[in-house]
């Protein structure tokens, strides 16, 4: 007779995922995830393949998540594309205080991490390279996502850190940089 199945994938990989919200990838280990399903390390083996992918299938969970963020943002003003970009940086800036270890993890290319795929990658960048298309034309697009995220990741990298060091007011300056990365990232012709 077959033992009964005491745990589930969604329930490992549920456990997986809050340890790293909580912790950090490094809070991922095979016996902290057994521990929390109820169940020994090694017959986790049974239905994971090893820590990596479980980190893997994590990171491919908050790209999706990112995405969903992303294309929620999305300003009530169809037209003006720099007001998206600006809202969307706001809700990923929101996302990364209220999930600082899984926000880091979206770009962490560490050896052993198995990171998102590209069909998560190219879904979570959607919203950004539609609004950076209708801002710097489709043969820009890619360039003014990468700068636009590139500045995002950066800025709330640090602020995450607790790197802003010379007082100032960080919100006040993540809309400044917001905004300004809109408008730099705008070749449209002014209107006239």
């Amino acid at each position: 007779m077959p033992a009964p199945v005491r745990t589930t994938n969604e329930q490992i990989f549920t456990a997986a995922l809050d340890l790293v919200d909580a912790g950090g990838p490094q809070a991922l280990t095979m016996h902290a995830v057994a521990a929390r399903v109820g169940v020994r390390a090694p017959s986790l083996y049974k239905r994971i393949e090893s820590r990596d992918h479980l980190l893997g299938r994590v990171a491919e969970d908050v790209t999706e998540r990112l995405a969903t963020v992303l294309e929620s943002a999305r300003s009530a003003a169809e037209d003006d594309p720099r007001s998206d970009l600006v809202a969307m940086a706001h809700a990923v800036r929101a996302y990364a205080h209220a999930h600082p270890n899984l926000f880091r993890l979206l770009f962490d290319r560490s050896p052993g991490s198995a990171g998102p795929s590209l069909q998560a990658l190219r879904h979570s960048s959607a919203p950004v390279l539609a609004a950076c298309a209708r801002l710097a034309g489709e043969e820009h697009a890619l360039e003014a996502a990468r700068t636009v995220t590139a500045w995002m990741y950066g800025f709330l990298t640090m602020e995450l850190a607790g790197a802003f060091q010379l007082g100032g007011d960080p919100e006040a300056a993540f809309e400044f940089g917001a905004s300004a990365v809109a408008a730099a990232v705008d070749r449209r012709e002014p209107a006239r």
